[in-house]
């Protein structure tokens, strides 16, 4: 019997997949469905598309109900662990099962195309399916999550590499990992030591140890390493694919506080045989960024599932607990918290959403340009190509901060709202709020998504989206909200204006609230535009830019007043640094 379907039962995601025009995407994503005719799967116009999507969505939010959330703690509890003296690693029993189903449900190669055997699905229901699976059991996203190694083998590699590894990963008889992170070279990837070199046959040999990498037991291993050893920064780096091998040792798996379902490891290269992925030299700075820009997509992802499932566990407990006569949620204190984790999980959404069909057009547009032979046809898509290359440039490290933060928030309001219960093993939350911490760490921390989204604030990318979305009459009853919010982003503009005359350092100090107050105009707009199509998303569009507006002025404000305590008085306010004697 079914426990539930976390697509079915989740009407904000239905609302979005109805509300949106995918036909321009989908016609560019399936060439105008030149696979209707060769492959029996193959959409054959718009409407079978879609009706595809929502398919295969109903089809993970099932197993994500029936089959992975029962296990998620279970796989808490025992974890995934490296087997002493075999050098291997042991996922839990409820991520192998997990596995299992969704290879034998075709599901790990979601976004591959057909001729490898995956779906071909866009990156916009990839996420929808993200969130559903991390929703049952975030440390299993990271695993389902990597498919966005194929994705790059399929971008960059050569057609005898795609030959050789992309069908095992679309049937799920492999996983892989992204192998980019050691001791010295965290967040500083220009850094990384790993040496890559050629043998005397010819052949590339890797030597050097890796940290804190994710699935690191997975069979192939998309690998940064150091090809040119007299060059410094990231042009010395290349991009290397290696399959698991005795000359590849996982030395250790972390303890960690949560996600332990995910195997998180520590490896050792030895003279480990890989293949060049694409050229020399550009391992870093052209696919590796491709690769972490996919890979914060799905912790935004992540981070909605997480969400959504402590807002659950929240709303249904505060629902049925009576203290002094009545349910808890009646309570207004209580009813406040629970409306604004509502608002932050339905904004995330949205902002995710928006996101991802950037990074989908940006793609879907640059495959269309290598079809294209009419060179006026080709100039058009490459005009809109870079239109939507500078939208996911910005959207993308703003997903991954806001929405992480934001789940680390709504998992400690959920925990305020059981109180007392919720700090006990007897409902989920602990679980969900260890979880939650790790996705404003990994693949780059919120202080590093702000430093790449904030680029998209003084360029003014968001100010031109801003103006887009503005062009919109406002519905009923924003027409005074759409006149303040023309005003806040004159603010916006003057203080980014104020702010690039003043010396660097300024910019970097007050990058997080410029962005924030960004993201602020950014959803009242996406808001207004929800509005248009349910009285319910009106009725919290107009809580969120009542709240949202008077947040942004104050924030400008603060920007503004020219505040460099922080740089000025760091001896003061830090102090010196602790050192043991």
């Amino acid at each position: 019997m079914s426990v539930a379907n976390f697509y079915t039962d989740n009407a904000d995601i239905q609302f979005h997949l109805g509300r949106m025009d995918l036909g321009p995407l989908v016609r560019l994503r399936e060439a105008d469905f030149a696979d209707a005719a060769a492959c029996a799967y193959a959409p054959q116009d718009v409407a079978d598309a879609v009706d595809n999507y929502r398919r295969v969505l109903d089809l993970v939010g099932q197993i994500a109900g029936d089959v992975i959330a029962p296990t998620s703690p279970e796989t808490d509890t025992l974890g995934s662990h490296l087997v002493a003296g075999k050098g291997c690693v042991e996922y839990a029993p409820g991520i192998r099962k997990a596995l299992k189903a969704l290879a034998q449900a075709d599901l790990m190669g979601f976004t591959l195309p057909r001729r490898f055997g995956g779906l071909n699905n866009p990156g916009i229901i990839y996420a929808m399916a993200t969130e559903m699976v991390s929703r049952a059991d975030a440390s299993l996203m990271n695993i389902f999550g990597l498919q966005g190694i194929a994705e790059t083998i399929n971008l960059f590699a050569s057609e005898d590499q795609k030959q050789a590894y992309l069908p095992r990963f679309a049937s799920g008889e492999v996983t892989g990992a992204m192998v980019l992170t050691e001791p010295d070279a965290g967040s500083d990837l220009q850094n990384v030591q790993l040496r890559a070199y050629e043998d005397e046959e010819g052949e590339w040999r890797l030597n050097g140890v890796k940290r804190f990498i994710t699935n690191g037991c997975g069979e192939v291993l998309l690998v940064l390493a150091r090809s040119e050893p007299d060059e410094t920064g990231g042009m010395g780096l290349s991009l290397f694919l290696a399959e698991r091998n005795d000359r590849i040792r996982i030395r250790r798996t972390e303890d960690k506080m949560g996600i332990h379902g995910s195997p998180t490891c520590e490896m050792q290269f030895v003279d480990a045989p890989a293949q060049l992925v694409g050229e020399r030299r550009r391992g870093l700075v052209t696919y590796v960024m491709a690769l972490m820009n996919g890979a914060r997509i799905g912790i935004a992802a992540q981070s909605l599932g997480l969400a959504e499932a402590a807002w659950r566990v929240a709303r249904n407990y505060a629902a049925t607990r009576i203290q002094f006569g009545r349910t808890i949620d009646r309570f207004p204190a209580v009813a406040d918290l629970l409306a604004e984790m509502k608002l932050a999980i339905e904004s995330g959404r949205a902002i995710l959403y928006e996101a991802t069909l950037a990074a989908d057009y940006e793609y879907a547009l640059e495959e269309a340009m290598g079809r294209e032979t009419d060179a006026a046809k080709r100039s058009e898509l490459n005009k809109e190509q870079k239109k939507y290359k500078r939208l996911a440039g910005f959207l993308t490290p703003i997903a991954k901060y806001w929405l992480s933060e934001m789940c680390n928030r709504v998992a400690y309001e959920a925990i305020s709202v059981l109180g007392g219960s919720g700090y006990m093993k007897d409902y989920p939350l602990e679980q969900l709020y260890r979880d939650a911490r790790i996705t404003s760490i990994y693949e780059g921390t919120s202080q590093l998504q702000v430093v790449a989204s904030v680029r998209g604030v003084t360029s003014g990318t968001a100010e031109k989206r801003f103006a887009e979305l503005a062009q919109a009459e406002p519905p009923k009853g924003f027409k005074g909200a759409a006149a303040r919010l023309q005003k806040v982003r004159a603010k916006l503009e003057a203080a980014v204006n104020d702010v690039k005359q003043k010396p660097a350092d300024y910019l970097d100090l007050w990058a997080r609230p410029l962005v924030d107050a960004a993201i602020d105009i950014y959803l009242s707009y996406l808001w207004m535009e929800m509005a248009r199509h349910s009285r319910s998303k009106a009725v919290a569009a107009k809580r969120f830019v009542r709240r949202a507006i008077p947040r942004c002025e104050q924030t400008l404000r603060m920007v503004a007043g020219g505040d460099r305590s922080t740089i000025d008085a760091f001896d003061v306010l830090v102090g010196p640094a602790f050192v043991e004697e």
